[in-house]
């Protein structure tokens, strides 16, 4: 934490401190009592301005999990859900399942943010966004890897002008393959909507677009030839290009034999910012202008998270990232927006851009998206 200097006449004892005001406490429900949709669940119930009123899952013992030892109501259907009183809901179920719940909520007049995928489908992504616009709701997309130390150690350099203009991106994402999954779904079609682009790969897309902030050429190759699932690729080499041509370099595999592991590198005119997880870590290389030889390395650990992951698994990094992307939801929803949170758009592009890449592979043609920009602010 920065420590930043007291303003004048703060230690005068004369002085009273303004009285703090109250805050409204969102009423939450939670559809999903899997392994994430329990930790969405968590992040409400410990949120000091938030209630869990409802949990949703057609297995009642699952969604009793989620709701814990809170007072939420637990419901096995989704109608008996949106009746619950609430004024958003997280949507935490196998993509499939989140056009119709997403759409219901909108309908019923709530705020939503729904995990990544935004859905299986690229028409089920675009329904899913038409019903926030047309009702007017808040749609987040819980691509939480924007709030992990190392991505926001790289965003704070590309936007500071530390590495100058960019140049180039770079982002990866990988595991070593089928065994990583729990269940069927999470890597068969169409449950899943595809493979490595859909699993990893969706965040690191979501990454390439945070940096250069929009992506609209896409050309690359995916391929089925290891695993040989009918539909979820095992691998996918891809060039993405901002509207001012800026290039992303991207993959996603199943076939990261040396296991899991992501990075996000990007080269500007005046040197490069690189983080990576598992292990986290950052580096920043910065120079004094493009033409110079005297770089200054800056080199960042983190320790802490490598010995909380250890010994409570990297589902503890994770939940303290749905903490902060409840609370940028909760400041968008109070129509506060500049903050990491993903949007609807952020969503689609991601399933648009899969999709291209898909495309691409059959026809060998680059593929163009129109520019989609932020659904709000």
């Amino acid at each position: 934490m920065n420590n930043a200097p007291s303003p004048p006449g703060a230690d005068n004892a004369s002085l009273e401190k303004p009285a703090k005001q109250p805050s409204k406490m969102m009423k939450i429900g939670v559809v999903g009592g899997g392994v994430i949709g329990c930790l969405r669940a968590q992040s409400v119930i410990e949120d000091p301005d938030s209630e869990l009123v409802a949990v949703f899952d057609v297995s009642e013992e699952a969604g009793k999990a989620a709701a814990g030892t809170s007072s939420a109501e637990v419901v096995t259907s989704l109608s008996a859900f949106v009746d619950c009183p609430m004024d958003a809901a997280i949507v935490s179920t196998p993509p499939k399942y989140h056009e119709e719940a997403c759409v219901e909520l909108f309908k019923s007049g709530r705020h939503v943010i729904c995990e990544k995928p935004l859905s299986n489908t690229v028409e089920g992504g675009t329904n899913i966004v038409d019903s926030a616009v047309a009702h007017d709701r808040v749609l987040g997309v819980g691509f939480n890897l924007r709030y992990y130390p190392f991505v926001q150690f790289v965003k704070k350099a590309v936007d500071s002008g530390q590495i100058g203009t960019i140049d180039h991106v770079r982002v990866f994402g990988g595991h070593d393959g089928l065994h990583n999954f729990r269940a069927d779904w999470q890597y068969k079609c169409p449950d899943s909507g595809g493979g490595a682009m859909m699993d990893i790969g969706i965040h690191m897309t979501d990454l390439a677009r945070y940096v250069l902030g929009e992506i609209t050429t896409v050309y690359g190759h995916m391929s089925e030839s290891v695993f040989q699932v009918p539909g979820s690729e095992d691998n996918a080499v891809v060039v993405m290009k901002s509207p001012s041509g800026i290039p992303a370099i991207y993959q996603a595999t199943w076939t990261e034999w040396k296991g899991y592991r992501s990075y996000l590198e990007v080269y500007g005119d005046k040197g490069m910012v690189r983080g990576s997880y598992a292990p986290m870590q950052n580096l920043l290389i910065t120079k004094d202008s493009a033409i110079g030889t005297k770089k200054k390395k800056t080199r960042k650990f983190y320790p802490e998270i490598m010995i909380r992951e250890r010994l409570k698994t990297w589902t503890s990094t994770a939940l303290l990232t749905f903490k902060e992307e409840l609370r940028d939801f909760k400041s968008v929803v109070g129509g506060k927006y500049d903050v990491p949170l993903a949007d609807g758009y952020a969503g689609l592009r991601a399933l648009e851009i899969a999709q291209a890449v898909r495309d691409c592979t059959k026809s060998g043609a680059p593929v163009q998206l129109p520019e989609l920009g932020n659904m709000r602010g």
